[in-house]
């Protein structure tokens, strides 16, 4: 149990993570960890990982690259708002530290926690992630051998294994030290970590049904880690599990709703210019989402529509941004009014489902999506080539790394050679340990360079 109970005036901190000391420069911390994000290879990797359409050859749709810039660009503007009310808090107005914070950095941890959501992600998709888990769920057996194979290790080790999370992955890559590199990973203020964790629990107390519970925030090896974020940020203990489980922090719920502005409203766009959906379809969705922002002369917005009709993308692209700024500026209220329950850990929903009149105009987009757009015959088509090739590639590296030394085969030794230093393991690890950076490495590709990889080591293409 926390000593002091989380507040307004002590959930952020400009400290970095693996580091004793901050450096001084004319950047503030908190735009260092932009910086630090938008320099780095896993984020320029994200410009060949799927979002949901295959990466295109002659239509332009987002990839995981674009989608967390506009993410982050939406989470900049909610974070501005929010941190605009919270510095006028009669706490925040005595504290001279927290009332500069939320004046001038909240927007700044927001956009950078924004543009790193996805970084755990894997290629293709959310079928990469299943993909990943699927050599160990075949694995999950009553049978002997299985069992034996289980007992290599702990219950929570197996269950992070057979259920891969690309969220505990992204703080994984984003702290852990590899070999060769830097103690700390990216050394991100705490602020942005926090701001990142949207499942705040281990792999064990996952629950559906419960929003902070849905899925897992870290992997068991990373657990020191999410502690230590947890209790520099004053986070709070779930007590309603016997596993170690956390409150959400108070910033995750405006990332969070940054990513479902985007992937409710982009989808559309983009399934538009493939030809899914027509535009009386999309236009019709998005004008009923911005009909209901009272500041919007929804009549002069029709007109405009009318005018741009010629050009239809940009027509769309014109009720995009008015829509995503009515989800926004709705989100944004909806955080305000239930600040109180978001500080002490007793607002259970998220941001964009808790706008009533709206419900209906998501659902409708929700359902269309599924209908039209996931299961879109292309769509299907990438997430089954994808679910192979993730598969193939876990089972050729896990199965070599977890062969004894002396056991392996020419092929298990060869395949283990493809390994980067920074991705080698030491014979003296645990399987847990050994597989984790098999997963590093799979999990890190871009879709290209899987497939050219499953390609090689299937004989396909030399």
């Amino acid at each position: 149990m926390q000593a002091d109970e989380m507040t307004w005036c002590n959930c952020f901190s400009a400290r970095r993570y693996g580091m004793i000391e901050n450096e001084k420069g004319i950047r503030t911390e908190y735009e260092r960890d932009w910086d630090r994000i938008i320099f780095s290879s896993p984020f320029r990797r994200l410009q060949n990982k799927t979002q949901v359409f295959p990466l295109p050859e002659e239509v332009f749709v987002h990839n995981r690259l674009t989608h967390s810039l506009e993410v982050a660009s939406v989470g900049r503007s909610l974070g501005k708002i929010i941190g605009k009310h919270l510095s006028t808090l009669p706490d925040v107005e005595r504290n001279s530290e927290a009332k500069r914070f939320y004046k001038n950095n909240l927007k700044n941890v927001i956009a950078a926690a924004c543009l790193a959501h996805d970084l755990g992600n894997p290629a293709f998709g959310h079928s990469g992630e299943e993909a990943i888990s699927k050599y160990f769920k075949k694995r999950d057996t009553d049978s002997i051998e299985d069992k034996k194979f289980k007992g290599r290790f702990t219950p929570a080790e197996w269950n992070d294994l057979k259920n891969f999370e690309g969220n505990a992955n992204a703080i994984r890559i984003l702290t852990q030290q590899q070999k060769g590199r830097v103690k700390g990973g990216f050394r991100l203020t705490y602020s942005t970590l926090g701001a990142i964790i949207k499942y705040p629990c281990e792999s064990l107390a996952s629950e559906r049904g419960r929003k902070h519970r849905k899925k897992y925030g870290y992997f068991k090896a990373d657990e020191k880690v999410f502690l230590d974020i947890a209790t520099v940020l004053k986070m709070i203990p779930d007590n309603s599990t016997k596993e170690i489980s956390y409150k959400r922090h108070p910033f995750v719920y405006l990332v969070e709703a940054a990513d479902d502005i985007c992937y409710n409203i982009i989808d559309l766009e983009d399934s538009h210019r493939l030809g899914i959906l027509s535009y009386e379809e999309v236009s019709t969705l998005l004008l009923a989402i911005v009909a209901k922002n009272k500041a919007e002369n929804i009549n002069a917005v029709k007109e405009q529509v009318e005018e741009l009709k010629s050009d239809k993308n940009e027509a769309l692209a014109y009720l995009r941004a008015k829509s995503i700024n009515t989800l926004a500026l709705r989100c944004s209220e909806i955080f305000i009014e239930n600040k109180d329950a978001i500080i002490t850990g007793d607002y259970e929903n998220t941001l964009i489902e808790d706008i009533p009149e709206l419900n209906n105009e998501l659902k409708a987009i929700n359902d269309l999506s599924v209908k039209k757009i996931y299961n879109y015959k292309e769509v299907v088509k990438l997430e089954l080539a994808g679910f192979r090739i993730m598969s193939g590639l876990v089972e050729d590296f896990v199965t070599a790394a977890l062969t004894p030394e002396k056991l392996r085969q020419k092929e298990h030794k060869k395949v283990l050679e493809l390994l980067p230093s920074q991705f080698k393991f030491e014979e003296s690890d645990t399987d847990y340990v050994k597989v984790l950076h098999m997963i590093d490495l799979i999990s890190g590709m871009t879709d290209l360079f899987a497939l050219k990889l499953y390609r090689n080591l299937r004989g396909i293409e030399i």
